[in-house]
């Protein structure tokens, strides 16, 4: 099935100084955008006594003029905090811009901590109109009547699976955030986690429309609707703030609608345009300014949220046990050998590895190097199920989870954590760890689908095709190159040595440096 969002170039702005065009196209943004997405990127703190330090400001633009949704990349260690802090708080609080976030509120208390150590003691306290992508989600479920559906709280890449059916990595989630300067793969990673959230809100906006929740399709109802009038707003919560924030000529349009009996005691020459009436720069849709109303909400940090949680008592009650433990498992991620494989304990000498769901990505570019690497056997494996899993099919179970280490006196010598985060460096930490040969012979030589192994003789292009029929499909373009297919005995995956496979193969040349062994 096609996917519902087209993955288009991001137009990615990294703004590292006030004097240059890119923050002067942010600044231009800012004043021209009903719609914003927010995110942030730091590196993780392991000091419970104080907050991240925010590296990376992400916002996402829409364009009230163009159909531009420019990406901003504030680099926080580079620009001087002080001279963007007015820019960002009058951001945070215009009633004018909805923002949108994933669960933005921690990212808010980093944020407003990383400003005060900078001198900027005020930091930020509020984050208004703002919706957030996981209740847009919940809106989006379909609704059962008579039943009650329980909330469900799902990743940012689940949600955007789901509805744009689009895959997000988050691989470099937990990269080092805090080096300079930011590769290009951190900065397309940044820019998609805040873009995505335009994405969504637009097909949440599409279905509030078509529904004729908007206020342009209210508009359109008989005059014994008052729903978009002032009197509804007057009945909600902070209703009044926003009549207070509404400029008077829109006002006047909205008393016109709601009381349209009294249209020929209104005296009016012509119908007010807020635009040209008011010296702005943007104009908040009807619809938006509808959903904001209806769906949006505040972020308002407390005193309580200005300050780490300390975790004293914890502390307290920890042992001389538990302190025996840790430093147990910090001994054990260093491999301690040998493998259940090597020849001196019986093993039959061919390496094989068990990736849990952490790792699973690094399964493939095992894989793709010829090593014997599985997944489990399960979507979401607990402990017992791994370690019966790896001792069953005598593999060495490769894990970034420091709690599995704990397990280890029962699976001897089955258990590795790898340290580094990237595939690419995972496999070389494995291939330098465990010794392991690679030559360029192996590459491609395992089914990246199943781990399968494939048949010995290749099949010419009218074998592969009957092989196919109702599995797989055969370009036509293949069929006049003459072409050797190959098939996993597994699954039965045909594959062959097209412009992807040679590709592959000198990604896997260059990764594992092989010209340099020659």
């Amino acid at each position: 099935m096609e996917p519902t969002v087209q993955k288009q170039a991001l137009r990615i702005q990294l703004v590292t100084s006030i004097n240059s065009p890119e923050f002067t196209y942010l600044n231009h943004a800012l004043t021209h955008s009903s719609l914003i997405g927010l995110d942030a990127e730091w590196k993780p703190n392991r000091n419970s006594s104080t907050f991240p330090t925010v590296s990376l400001l992400q916002i996402a633009c829409r364009l009230a003029e163009s159909d531009d949704l420019p990406v901003f990349l504030l680099d926080l260690q580079a620009i001087q905090l002080p001279s963007v802090y007015e820019l960002l708080r009058e951001m945070f609080v215009s009633p004018d811009v909805i923002k949108l976030g994933f669960r933005f509120k921690q990212d808010l208390v980093y944020l407003s901590s990383t400003f005060r150590e900078q001198g900027c003691d005020a930091g930020f306290d509020r984050v208004e109109p703002y919706i957030d992508i996981n209740a847009i989600y919940q809106y989006l479920q379909p609704k059962h009547l008579g039943r009650r559906i329980p909330k469900q709280t799902k990743s940012l890449a689940s949600i955007c699976k789901e509805v744009l059916e689009i895959s997000l990595s988050k691989e470099l989630q937990c990269s080092d955030w805090s080096l300079r300067p930011l590769s290009e793969e951190q900065k397309a990673y940044a820019a998609e986690d805040a873009h995505c959230l335009l994405e969504i809100f637009k097909v949440f906006h599409a279905k509030v429309v078509k529904k004729g929740n908007s206020l342009q399709h209210l508009n359109k109802r008989g005059s014994s609707y008052f729903d978009p009038g002032l009197k509804q707003m007057f009945e909600i919560p902070n209703g009044h703030n926003m009549v207070t924030r509404t400029k008077f000529v829109e006002a006047s349009n909205m008393i016109r609608t709601t009381m349209r009996e009294l249209h020929s005691n209104i005296q009016m020459t012509e119908e007010v345009d807020p635009v040209k009436a008011c010296d702005i720069s943007k104009q908040v849709d009807n619809s938006l300014l509808w959903i904001a109303r209806k769906y949006g909400e505040k972020i308002l940090l407390k005193d309580s949220d200005k300050k780490p949680k300390s975790s004293k008592k914890k502390a307290k009650n920890t042992s001389t046990a538990s302190e025996g433990k840790q430093k147990t498992v910090e001994i054990l991620q260093d491999w301690q050998g040998p493998p259940p494989w090597d020849p001196s304990i019986g093993g039959d000498g061919c390496p094989k590895f068990l990736c849990d769901v952490m790792v699973e990505g690094l399964a493939k570019h095992l894989r793709c190097v010829g090593i014997d690497a599985a997944i489990p056997n399960s979507r979401k494996p607990d402990t017992r199920e791994l370690i019966d899993q790896a001792l069953k099919e005598k593999r060495v179970l490769l894990t970034r989870d420091a709690k599995l280490l704990r397990h280890e006196y029962l699976i001897k010598n089955q258990i590795y954590r790898l340290n580094s985060l990237l595939k690419n460096d995972q496999l070389l930490e494995v291939i330098d760890t465990f010794k392991l040969k690679i030559s360029e012979d192996q590459l491609m030589s395992r089914c990246t689908k199943c781990n399968g192994r494939f048949i010995q003789k290749p099949l010419s292009t009218e074998e592969a095709v009957e092989a196919a029929k109702g599995f797989q499909i055969i370009p036509n373009c293949l069929f006049n190159k003459n072409l050797e297919f190959w098939q996993c005995m597994d699954c039965n995956q045909l594959y062959w040595e097209g412009t992807q496979y040679h590709n592959a193969v000198q990604k896997f040349i260059d990764v594992c440096k092989l010209n340099e062994q020659l």
